[in-house]
Formats: structure tokens, sequence, C-alpha cells
């Protein structure tokens, strides 16, 4: 079939095989052109590994540190009439690439939340590495099952106390407009931290630990957002931001179990993923931050800021903030940056958003989480659908 992007709102229901395929080589090509990270665990699980940040630290960790890796991700697999998932694509993208140069990296498809899972991913350790060095918990998911008590929640990216208007952004028209968000209620509020929080990451740590994989001087991180005070009344001031308390509180509790350096959270710069363009205010900061970044020097991709992640940041001794996190918002909270983005947001109209803002290449960045929209893949070319080039 000849595949298109079709995009709703902030959805992509189609992706390309070659053009995923694409995108997995030139971020491995980065990193290799970085050179080799001597000191990178060498038994690495990454949950939530087929895009975004969890694809570049599986990248990062195979073709910098020579890892062996495992991976978990929920995907859907072509048919006869419907292209798969883009992580379906990347994840078998990325296992050709590994196997070039020697790697046997294993993925699991599946329901990450779920203790059956967790089962079969302890079972796969075991056969393949005894143990294991470093977990990676890059999950971004709407939607969690408890697996002790059955109770399904639901996220919901709502502020906390009282309505909040906000300037925002249709990323398919252009158009810069006010909106209203209502507040989340206790039990909204509650169940975003059920699914965003940090209760499934320690419980992948304590069955992982009672299981008995993990090696002396295991460490594990959780991907997060901080942001800035533009995005903190729908973001750190909401539902989100007591998820992130939540996932602070238990990366306190893990360190407790296994080590003072055994856990940490990273806060990562905005980049655009599905899940972000979801959320009110975010698309419209990120194509003004894009903008203002790419201008100074100092704009960063996923694989980028991985990249920088594992070079700079795992050493002993690296520095932490006050809550204990790793930060690679380093760049974006910058004053320079920050006072440029502040200075720009006001002046933002449907109007001036060309002049002040960069939509097209937000466009360009949600494209290509898709396969669509890279250099070197012909469009118009009838392709297998099925089929992960190699």
């Amino acid at each position: 079939m000849i595949i298109e992007p079709r995009v709703r709102g902030f959805m992509c229901t189609t992706a390309h095989p070659v053009g995923c395929a694409r995108n997995v080589r030139d971020q491995i090509a980065y990193v290799v052109r970085r050179g080799p990270i001597p000191e990178c665990p060498r038994r690495v699980a990454v949950l939530g590994c087929s895009t975004g940040y969890g694809l570049a630290s599986r990248i990062v960790a195979t073709f910098a540190g020579g890892a062996e890796t495992i991976g978990v991700s929920l995907e859907r697999e072509p048919s006869a009439s419907r292209t798969g998932s883009a992580g379906w694509y990347n994840n078998r993208a990325f296992e050709v690439e590994a196997q070039k140069i020697g790697q046997s990296p294993l993925t699991l498809e599946g329901d990450a939340f779920s203790d059956g899972l967790k089962k079969i991913f302890i079972d796969r350790v075991r056969e393949k590495f005894g143990q294991l060095d470093m977990l990676v918990y890059s999950m971004a998911a709407p939607v969690r099952t408890d697996p002790e008590t059955g109770k399904t929640y639901r996220s919901a990216i709502k502020p906390l106390g009282a309505p909040v208007e906000i300037k925002t952004l249709n990323t398919e028209t252009g158009e810069v407009f006010e909106t209203n968000l209502a507040p989340a209620s206790e039990d909204e509020a509650a169940a975003t931290v059920a699914v965003m929080g940090g209760d499934d990451w320690k419980r992948w740590i304590d069955q992982l630990a009672n299981a008995g994989v993990l090696a002396p001087r295991f460490r594990t991180l959780n991907y997060t957002y901080v942001g800035s005070e533009l995005t903190w009344p729908i973001y750190w001031k909401g539902t989100l931001g007591r998820a992130k308390v939540d996932l602070d509180r238990k990366a306190e509790e893990i360190r407790g179990r296994l080590g003072p350096d055994a856990a940490r959270v990273v806060a990562l710069k905005a980049v655009v993923t599905q899940a972000s363009s979801a959320i009110p205010v975010v698309p419209l900061y990120g194509t003004v931050l894009f903008k203002v970044m790419k201008q100074i020097g100092l704009h960063e991709g996923c694989i980028e800021q991985i990249d920088r992640l594992f070079r700079t940041r795992l050493g002993a001794g690296a520095e932490v903030d006050d809550a204990q996190r790793l930060r690679l918002d380093d760049w974006e909270l910058s004053p320079e940056v920050q006072a440029e983005v502040a200075r720009r947001w006001p002046l933002l109209s449907t109007a001036t958003l060309g002049e002040l803002a960069d939509l097209a290449e937000y466009r360009t960045q949600f494209l290509r989480l898709f396969g669509f929209g890279i250099d070197g893949v012909d469009y118009a070319q009838d392709v297998d659908h099925r089929v992960v080039p190699g």
C-alpha cells in the first residue's frame, strides 16, 4: 500500500515502516558519531522502549554503551488493511540494527502494568541476563488497571482547585486562542496519580528485587517533565504535578530499600510526543521554546538529550536538585532561554505565531514520530506495511 499520514487532533492513525526504520537508523548514527560510553551499564531494561525517550535510551545503551537490552512496550500489529503502530515498526528496526553489531536484544510487547507480564519479564531476565544493572521507566499511558484490585484508572490532565484560563494552540490550523479549563475532582486527581505516579514503577522494582534479578549497584531511572512557570497552571500545579510528587516519593522509597543512588527521577526537556500533544498549552509553549533554543544553539531532541544523560549524569556523585532528581532540563530552564520565551509569550497570537514560534518544526517532529517527513524516504512508493526493511 501507499501510506500517508492520517492526523486527527493529536493522533496519527497510520505509521510508515520505511520511515520509522530510517528514523531509528538516524538516531543510531548520531550516537555512533558521539563515540562509546565505557562506563555504561551492560544489562539494561527499558519499559516503554518503542518511541521517544525510551527508544532513545535503548539506542544509546546499545550502540554507545555496548549493552544487551530487554524492552517492553504495548503495540498494535499491522493487519491486512491497516498499518501497525510506529512503536511496532521501531522495535523491529532497532532489533535489526542491533543484530548487525552482534547484539541480541529481546522485546516483550504487552501490558507492562500487569503482573502477568512482570512474571514473564522476570523469567526472561533470568534466562538472558541473570541479573539487571539498570532499568529505565519511560511509560506514558492514559489508563492503568491496578493488578491487585482490578480497578481501572483514567488520568485527567486538569488544574487543581480553581478553573484556569490559558493560552493554547490548535496545531492543525495554527490558531492561537484562550481556553478555560475546569478543575479536577479529587477522584480525578487520585486516578491521575494512580496512572502517572510512581506506584507501577515501585511495583516493578519490588518484584524484581524479590525475585533476585537486580545486580549489586543496580540503578533505575524514571523520566519526567517539570516545565517552566508558563506551563505550571496545567502541569506542575495540576493533576500531573500531584502525580510527579508521588513519583519523587516512590523514588525515595526505592532508595530506602536498595541504596542512596539506586533510583533517580530524571527531569527532561520539552519535546514533541503524542502524549504531550494532548496537554493544553504545552504545544504552544513547545513551538516558542524550539525556536528560541534553536536560535541560541541549545535545542535538543530525544536522542541528543538521552545521549547527554548517559554521558554526563550517570557517574558517581552526579549533581541532583533538592528533590534528588537528575536535571537534564537545565538548558530549557536557563535564564537566557526562559527570559526570551517569557518575552514572546504575551505577544503570541494567530497573526504573530510565524514570527515568534516555529509551528513548522513542531509539525515536522510530530510526523517523524510516525515515520513521515523523513529525508531519503519515497512516500509515493508502494510498500509492504507488514515488513520492516533491514
